[in-house]
């Protein structure tokens, strides 16, 4: 059921509004304008061929950046909803949060952010900002996508175990909302449905998962010892445990809201902490459920190994399309002119699909062979 929306969520009417001032749309809000620009980008679409947890051209069936952005969007509108906050900006967040990612997952991000080391560095959310307001360019006037502060700062805040920016240029203190919701959604699915995937990939067994608390009462919910499909049992158990979750962060949030006393969102962006939050036990449940993961997915073997294959691939591209930058679009040479070669080549990679980086590598020479 939909929430009257709160004093403290974030409209048209309290936002900071876009850099370049456009016409009102006769139909379209401001936020759910922003969520279809991303939708409809670039970098958006390419988020279909680059990696998750496991390469896309390995089982259709495993999420790809894509797949899993879409699955944070479900999450969040759920509970910005709930919480009577902006669903379209939540969603907007939420579709964008990945955008700057490279291919290759996390060992993508490494290996460039170690190929520009000296020169700024490599990490996702800045790079999801840059894209934002200066590398994607469907208007005539302006660079960027020209998207409402709101949506930036969601960016540009985005936090998960895995990713803690500094903010930028950006000088609240916290995220809105909207944008606090965004990193729980990221949280939950990616834990979630990651955990979905290595169980399709035989990396771990359900006899693995006894220690966890969320399995268990995820098993317990929906009866798991009586369903003998392996698919629907796994599949039921991420569901189940989502929405524990799920439910678990609108009760306790709306809580924590309530006991803080916000009541616009300029007190929520200078409250020191996050006010989208789970329970204690939920908490230290879902950090247990990320341990595991941790230890035993993205640390498997299987996994590094190909991370170091794909960070090698890489540093292959990099340093030849440094040595022959004609090898990259007539755009990008010429950005090449005024923001660097290296700064360049890294936006470039960071752009490409999976499939596409190993093309690549074929046709650069240097005896690395994916």
């Amino acid at each position: 059921m939909m929430s009257q929306t709160a004093s403290y969520a974030v409209t048209e009417d309290n936002s900071k509004g876009r850099a370049y001032p456009q016409k009102v749309h006769a139909y379209r809000a401001d936020f759910a304008r922003d969520r279809d620009r991303i939708i409809h980008c670039e970098a958006f679409r390419r988020l279909e061929g680059k990696t998750q947890v496991f390469m896309p051209s390995v089982n259709d069936n495993y999420r790809s950046r894509l797949t899993h952005s879409i699955e944070v969007a479900q999450i969040g509108r759920t509970v910005a909803n709930a919480l009577g906050l902006n669903e379209s900006l939540a969603e907007a967040i939420c579709l964008g949060h990945d955008i700057g990612h490279s291919p290759f997952g996390h060992s993508g991000e490494a290996a460039l952010n170690s190929v520009m080391a000296g020169c700024g560095g490599f990490e996702h959310n800045r790079q999801a900002l840059r894209i934002v307001e200066f590398l994607e360019h469907p208007y005539p006037d302006f660079a960027g996508l020209n998207l409402m502060y709101e949506t930036r700062l969601g960016l540009a805040k985005h936090r998960s175990t895995y990713d803690k920016p500094d903010g930028g240029s950006f000088c609240e203190v916290s995220n809105t909302l909207e944008g606090q919701v965004a990193d729980m959604a990221d949280r939950i699915a990616y834990n979630c449905h990651d955990l979905e995937d290595a169980m399709r990939a035989r990396l771990i067994e359900p006899s693995d998962l006894g220690c966890l608390a969320l399995y268990a009462d995820a098993q317990d919910q929906i009866q798991a010892d009586r369903l003998e499909d392996p698919f629907v049992r796994r599949t039921r158990i991420a569901k189940a445990i989502i929405d524990m979750l799920v439910s678990d962060v609108i009760v306790t949030s709306r809580a924590a809201i309530k006991s803080a006393g916000v009541k616009k969102v300029e007190d929520v962006c200078g409250w020191a902490g996050n006010l989208i939050v789970l329970s204690p036990q939920r908490e230290a449940d879902l950090q247990d459920f990320g341990q595991f993961m941790y230890d035993r997915v993205y640390m498997h073997e299987t996994l590094v190994t190909a991370g170091k294959k794909a960070e090698e691939w890489l540093r292959t591209i990099f340093d030849g399309l440094c040595k022959r930058p004609e090898q990259m679009p007539a755009y990008y040479r010429k950005l090449a002119d005024r923001e660097g070669l290296k700064r360049t080549v890294c936006d470039y990679i960071a752009g490409m699909t999976d499939r596409y980086c190993l093309r690549m590598v074929e046709t650069m020479g240097n005896g690395v062979r994916p």
